[in-house]
């Protein structure tokens, strides 16, 4: 199944780090999501984009991992020319990410 099967995204940037918040519709998916959308694969994921390091955080109560992703906005949203690299582009990138149903 892809991650958006059971999860949205909401994005925002500060500077030059975009903010990629996952959210779980069911709580009892987040372990899926825990254990599968990782930093390696978010790294991987955006490795064209993404220049410096990307942190995860975990928010297990409410079913959400919120991804850090540093050097990525191409100097910032108000210098870069590269406007499909922001926002919606790359929640939609992460919902697009393959999870396998049994692993938890």
């Amino acid at each position: 199944m892809i991650l958006r099967d059971i999860a949205h995204s909401r994005t925002g940037d500060k500077g030059n780090r975009s903010i990629i918040s996952v959210i779980v519709y069911d709580l009892r998916d987040f372990p899926l999501i825990e254990s599968q959308v990782t930093v390696e694969r978010v790294t991987l994921l955006y490795r064209d984009i993404v220049k410096g390091r990307v942190e995860r955080f975990m928010i297990p109560q409410l079913g959400a991992l919120n991804f850090v992703l540093h050097d990525a906005l191409g100097g910032g949203v108000t210098k870069s020319l590269a406007l499909d690299a922001h926002g919606k582009s790359l929640s939609s990138a992460i919902l697009s990410m393959n999870i396998e149903q049994n692993k938890s």
